[in-house]
């Protein structure tokens, strides 16, 4: 397989004036109605870019980030080929991360909802094998899953790949740069060389042509020429001395109070070093790290996705697959010397129709790195200096929300809306003041307004969910 220019499409360029409707495409009614119900009016860049290639059958390799509408753009041509009277999988998405597969599974459900018994798996490792073995005896038509857990349950049986006609690579450079290599291959082996293969990457490393060269057959091309809208994203670079760019970011989050923040590190022990900092001023910062266990990893997450955290700070091994809905700014606390990367960075925030700002702090020596980034952006550096950076404000910065742990979840039977009943009803309280609501197997996590936060977990304890007495703490 060669790329070459003849099969390289460039995206059309975002913008509603030259937006296209999804009812351009062969899609069947009952889709296009549940398109609509979605929200899904036009499609975006990606989607307008790729779904006539994919439709059509042929291999994919497309350029694209996070929060572009991916998901969609691979998961309506599989839902269009599959059978669902037939309970074997057909289609199957490799992701890098749990969090991700989560995120892709709970879009495709939603896609899906027009068909009737459509059943989706996750498999993920950070819980036992036995009921994702369950699950797999009784059938299932789409499997989404990290290539550790897929690779298990091939080589224990549980997973059977000949009825597969389609194969999702997502974020395939993040699963490369995690040493999924290996695994993907033996994963690839086991399926049907006569099949459907569709590699979406952020970035487009060499390694990538390679993986395409050996997976796919004869796949066309999609980059997107536009990887932010410059209206959305407003990027400024401070010059700061390495010894002063933790308390520099302090500095930017008491100025500008960003609702939700993440910070990028090059290291773990400058994410350690800059969770102290924050800490030490009030602001309330959680950080991802490999050492956490599933569990806590998710607790983190879960918390910053429902506002009860206002920073949370990561390496881009940590954050990788994270897709975070209304995060208003990204700070670099160091410049990463690869541009790529920046752009994939800062490309977290200012998603769909959002705002958002991208703060990088810059030390003299890496001034070589943003003359990379302008370069391949296009774009003039704004430089700003730390001196206009005044805190008016001197209020503590404290996220709008606390998350509240309830031990019970879906292995209880609950549901969010038993959750919201009990909040709204018998307790008191008003719709607005509660927030994104998490069932996981065991837990149950809700956000709620923090004024509210103490006498919510005080009426909880003493009421009722689902008719059971349940134990309720602030994280």
């Amino acid at each position: 397989m060669n790329i070459t220019e003849n099969n390289s499409h460039p995206a059309p360029k975002a913008g509603k004036a030259g937006a296209r409707s999804f009812n351009e495409l062969p899609l069947s009614p009952a889709t296009l109605n549940t398109l609509q119900q979605l929200g899904y009016l036009n499609m975006t860049p990606i989607q307008a870019a790729t779904l006539s290639i994919t439709l059509a059958g042929h291999d994919l390799i497309a350029q694209a980030k996070t929060g572009s509408g991916k998901t969609a753009a691979f998961a309506l041509p599989l839902l269009t080929k599959l059978n669902p009277r037939h309970f074997g999988v057909q289609a199957m998405v490799l992701c890098p991360t749990r969090e991700l597969a989560t995120q892709v599974t709970q879009e495709m459900r939603r896609l899906a909802r027009s068909v009737d018994n459509i059943k989706i798996l996750t498999l993920c490792g950070g819980t036992t094998m036995r009921p994702q073995r369950d699950s797999l005896e009784h059938g299932a038509h789409i499997v989404v899953g990290t290539p550790g857990r897929i690779l298990d349950h091939l080589e224990r049986g549980s997973l059977k790949l000949d009825a597969l006609n389609t194969l999702v690579l997502d974020e395939a450079d993040r699963m490369l740069d995690m040493g999924f290599y290996d695994d993907i291959a033996f994963v690839v082996k086991q399926c049907p060389t006569q099949r459907q293969t569709l590699l979406f990457s952020a970035t487009y490393p060499a390694a990538i042509s390679g993986m395409a060269r050996q997976f796919m057959r004869q796949p066309q091309e999609v980059k997107l020429l536009e990887q932010h809208e410059s209206s959305k994203i407003r990027q400024r670079f401070y010059e700061v001395s390495h010894d002063k760019r933790l308390e520099a970011a302090t500095a930017l989050l008491k100025h500008y109070r960003p609702v939700s923040t993440l910070a990028f590190c090059n290291t773990k022990q400058q994410c350690r070093s800059l969770l102290e900092v924050l800490h030490a001023q009030g602001i309330m910062a959680l950080t991802l790290n490999s050492d956490l266990e599933q569990r806590e990893r998710d607790q983190v997450l879960i918390q910053f996705a429902n506002r009860s955290c206002s920073v949370l700070v990561a390496t881009d091994v940590a954050a990788r697959g994270l897709d975070i809905a209304q995060l208003e700014a990204v700070i670099n606390i160091d410049v990463t010397p690869d541009p790529e990367i920046h752009i994939h960075r800062i490309g977290r925030t200012g998603r769909v129709d959002e705002e958002g700002w991208a703060f990088s702090l810059c030390s003299p020596s890496e001034m070589h790195r943003v003359q990379g980034i302008a370069k391949m952006a296009g774009m003039e550096p704004e430089w700003h200096t730390l001196d206009s950076l005044k805190s008016e404000n001197n209020a503590p910065l404290a996220p709008p929300m606390v998350t509240l742990l309830i031990l019970g979840g879906r292995k209880e039977k609950i549901r969010p809306g038993d959750l919201l009943g009990a909040l709204t009803g018998e307790a008191g309280f008003k719709k607005e003041q509660i927030g994104k609501i998490t069932v996981t197997e065991m837990s149950t996590y809700v956000a709620v307004a923090r004024d509210i936060a103490q006498e919510a977990v005080r009426k909880l304890t003493a009421g009722k969910v689902k008719g059971k007495t349940v134990k309720v703490r602030a994280l």
